[in-house]
């Protein structure tokens, strides 16, 4: 049975706002439940082990899905998320993918953290899935490939979009503009209508764009798995 480790922010801070926030529900549910359908083995963790932050905006009405309907009725699940792994404990040898739920918080703590750019590096050098969705892509910043430059340079990638962070207010909140920075890195950035699911793979790296694109991400990375 292959294996995927998922990785989710610690971080509950939205900047120095004062607001909470965290991991967005939908994109780690709707991801989680098509993978764990498929026969996928799921392994959790973040940087400081235990529960993640959930986005209490991502608990509302307006943002329920099946998935998250599912999710919330699940104590199994809940409970693994209660107790994720610290990343300290992982080794990519024992994963056969990655995947990277979104959400604010991980603007804050897993663009920096160097064991989740170790891990990804080592993924990516082993030619293993990289999967990200929405705001995860901003995880890419400082990750470089094998040849030394950004890992996303000339390769096909998406992610949540100018347009659709100044819809919910927050351009001026977060540390960068995820759009801006793939292109800055050299990333051959595309996108669709806000709030549209939209997913690309360029080789090994899958990116979605929004919270909408979270199950086609997870589509494209059980492709690769059973490829």
């Amino acid at each position: 049975m292959k294996k995927i480790l998922f990785v989710i922010t610690s971080n509950d801070k939205l900047g120095d706002t004062g607001n909470k926030t965290g991991f967005w529900i939908e994109e780690f549910a709707a991801p989680y439940y098509k993978l764990k359908d498929a026969g996928f083995d799921l392994t959790l963790a973040s940087p400081n082990g235990g529960q993640p932050p959930v986005d209490p905006n991502s608990e509302t009405e307006d943002a329920a899905t099946k998935a998250t309907e599912r999710f919330n009725l699940d104590k199994e699940t809940q409970a693994l998320l209660a107790k994720t792994h610290s990343l300290s404990e992982i080794k990519e040898s024992d994963y056969d993918a990655i995947f990277y739920p979104g959400g604010h918080g991980l603007l804050w703590d897993l663009v920096e953290d160097k064991k989740s750019k170790e891990l990804i590096e080592s993924f990516n050098a082993n030619k293993k899935p990289l999967a990200f969705v929405c705001h995860s892509p901003a995880i890419l910043k400082n990750i470089k490939g094998t040849d030394g430059h950004p890992l996303v340079k000339d390769k096909k990638v998406t992610g949540f979009t100018n347009q659709e962070e100044d819809a919910v207010q927050l351009s001026s909140v977060v540390p960068f503009l995820l759009e801006d920075m793939l292109i800055e890195n050299g990333g051959v950035y595309t996108k669709i209508e806000d709030w549209h699911p939209y997913a690309v793979e360029d080789g090994n790296l899958i990116t979605g764009q929004n919270p909408a694109s979270s199950e086609k991400v997870a589509e494209l990375l059980e492709k690769q798995l059973n490829a």
